[in-house]
């Protein structure tokens, strides 16, 4: 009689327990967004929950909002929310969006679906780390101290049903302005619409990738038009199409591009986890692709197995523990389709459009996950077309887990002066 009284307030979100969803076991809350409809307006909040939290002077909330994807198809999204108790004041508050980095690409790695998520960052990796994954928002107290609204999206596909287009920046930017839209509608911020996008690693791909969809932020109808979005801050940022040359889009730079790349991220079995992930995520939004064309019949069975029941890290120790040294016989030793993939990397990457707003990098000489070059290139591409983006080098040897750590203390007086008005001082390189 126990079990079942206990099932059943399970089963209504009563009390914390597992619900199987898609393969894998979520909080209610979640398993009960993957059953509702992705109709309706951008940013529409579509279900909510009260969350604790120790932050002084906050209060939080698990949600689920409306999004798109890379081809516009709709999709559901949840995140969580931290606001400063209280109505906002008359000038209404800031929103803040912080885009994550890499959790994984199952149902259960939202960030938002661990206990306690409402809290400063919290990184697995790094000596102090309380978990199996990062969670939490890096400078979170200090800016509710600041008085700002601020939102933590997981993106479609981690929480909200549908597979997690994973490394798509064209897709985690849009759930990025559908966040801001989110908190709008809500009421948070009160009369204000001035939004600001920051993110580190995946999220910083978001960040940029956000940054050049000038059209989407613009559209009207949604669940809060008119959001201005005032500065990008993209910490350890990916941006796969500035990397990729124009001859990778013929048939014959495809056919040497794509085998290139799966070499370029298997040199150890974390970066080719990642690698895995990204390939894994491609068919979800680009449907003409088959992970047939990357890997071998075993292997794509294997990468689906894997990545759609475990985040990152535990897939990462599956590979290893199941294949040690012999993980690259999971791929094609020649990839078929090639331009097709090549078309779809640079399609879900960052749209080369001038940024609505300033944008700023910070990067560590000791980053070995995502290349700097990447954001040089970038910057060198978005000034070429007007853009106003500065490049900071962290002090220090900084490495790509503790990016996030150095890069705060500097971005958030970046975000006051951007909610101000102050100019920017455009870091475009004087020629």
């Amino acid at each position: 009689m126990k079990r079942l009284f206990a099932s059943t307030l399970v089963s209504l979100g009563l009390i914390s327990g597992g619900v199987l969803a898609q393969g894998v076991d979520v909080p209610p809350f979640y398993a009960g967004v993957q059953s509702l409809p992705a109709t309706g307006k951008l940013g529409t909040v579509i279900a909510r929950e009260d969350v604790a939290t120790a932050v002084p002077g906050a209060q939080a909330w698990r949600i689920a909002f409306l999004s798109s994807d890379v081809g516009e198809r709709p999709t559901i999204s949840t995140a969580l929310v931290v606001a400063p108790q209280g109505e906002p004041p008359a000038g209404g508050r800031p929103i803040v969006v912080w885009a994550h980095g890499t959790t994984g690409t199952a149902q259960n790695c939202g960030p938002s679906q661990v206990l306690n998520p409402a809290q400063d960052l919290n990184e697995y990796f790094l000596v102090g780390g309380t978990s199996w994954t990062d969670f939490g928002i890096p400078g979170l107290t200090e800016m509710i101290v600041a008085g700002y609204t601020v939102i933590a999206p997981d993106y479609q596909g981690l929480g909200g049903g549908g597979t997690h287009q994973y490394a798509i920046a064209a897709t985690q930017g849009r759930d990025a302005i559908n966040a801001a839209r989110a908190v709008a509608s809500m009421g948070l911020s009160g009369g204000a619409k001035k939004a600001a996008i920051f993110g580190w690693s995946q999220g910083g791909g978001a960040v940029l990738g956000a940054a050049s969809l000038a059209d989407y932020i613009g559209q009207t109808g949604t669940a809060a038009d008119g959001v201005e979005f005032v500065g990008f801050g993209a910490m350890a940022p990916q941006d796969v199409a500035v990397l990729i040359p124009p001859d990778a889009l013929t048939e014959a730079g495809a056919d040497k591009m794509i085998p290139g790349l799966a070499q370029q991220f298997s040199d150890n079995i974390f970066n080719f986890t990642h690698y895995a992930m990204s390939m894994w995520a491609m068919p979800a939004a680009f449907p003409d692709l088959k992970l047939t064309d990357i890997f071998t019949a075993d292997g794509a069975k294997v990468i689906d197995e894997v990545f759609s029941k475990k985040c990152m890290h535990a897939g990462a120790d599956t590979l290893n523990f199941a294949y040690a040294d012999s993980y690259k016989t999971l791929l094609n030793p020649q990839p078929v389709n090639s331009l097709a993939w090549a078309k779809a990397l640079v399609a879900a990457s960052v749209a080369p459009v001038k940024p609505v707003a300033p944008v700023v990098i910070y990067w560590g000489t000791k980053d070995t996950v995502i290349d700097p070059v990447m954001g040089k290139l970038y910057q060198a591409q978005m000034c070429g077309l007007g853009g106003d983006v500065t490049r900071v080098q962290l002090e220090g040897e900084q490495s790509h887990f503790t990016t996030p750590g150095a890069a705060t203390p500097l971005l958030l007086p970046w975000l006051k002066d951007r909610f101000a008005g102050t100019p920017s001082q455009n870091g475009c390189p004087v020629e």
